[in-house]
């Protein structure tokens, strides 16, 4: 398991994570979506602020691909989303980045161009008890079934990720 960037969490001072892909309606608002359910069934959203956001700005303002709801629904999901480009406030505002894949990664660290936030850009699969090669695939050109696969990527990866903040939490 990685060391996340960490910190006390509280009501008045919650964790913000954001999640990153390329476009922001596939990878990035499943994991998003994703994370912010099992936060409520933890009964813990006044400790989190959760976000996605995508490298390039092909689809800002666009909600989440329509196989990406459907797959997330199907699990009992909303995917509440609008896509939106990754930009530098955000390296200062957020306390944990997770970029989906390694070009994605390399385009966030790119915005960090004096490393001084390297501590919190992590890779997503880093929390996979699986990781495979690291990488959560783009489902975009594929069928139903690439959706499928990656919304059970993003969903052990944020169980694993919400048991390694839980700790952190000042109730």
């Amino acid at each position: 398991m990685t060391e996340t960037y960490h910190r006390t969490i509280s009501k008045e001072n919650p964790y913000k994570l954001v999640f990153v892909c390329l476009g922001n309606i596939c990878r990035s608002p499943t994991a998003e979506g994703v994370f912010i359910h099992k936060v409520r069934e933890a009964g813990l959203e006044n400790y989190f602020y959760i976000d996605s956001a995508g490298t390039a700005a092909y689809h800002v303002g666009e909600s989440a691909n329509s196989k990406s709801q459907a797959t997330a629904n199907k699990h009992g999901i909303h995917l509440p989303s609008k896509a939106r480009k990754f930009e530098y406030a955000d390296l200062e505002e957020f306390d944990l980045i997770l970029a989906m894949d390694s070009e994605n990664f390399k385009n966030i660290k790119t915005l960090d161009r004096k490393n001084r936030f390297s501590d919190k850009i992590k890779m997503m699969r880093e929390f996979d008890p699986n990781p495979g090669d690291g990488e959560v695939p783009d489902p975009y050109y594929g069928g139903l079934e690439g959706f499928e696969n990656v919304f059970q990527v993003l969903n052990r990866s944020c169980e694993a990720l919400l048991e390694e903040l839980e700790p952190l939490i000042e109730k």
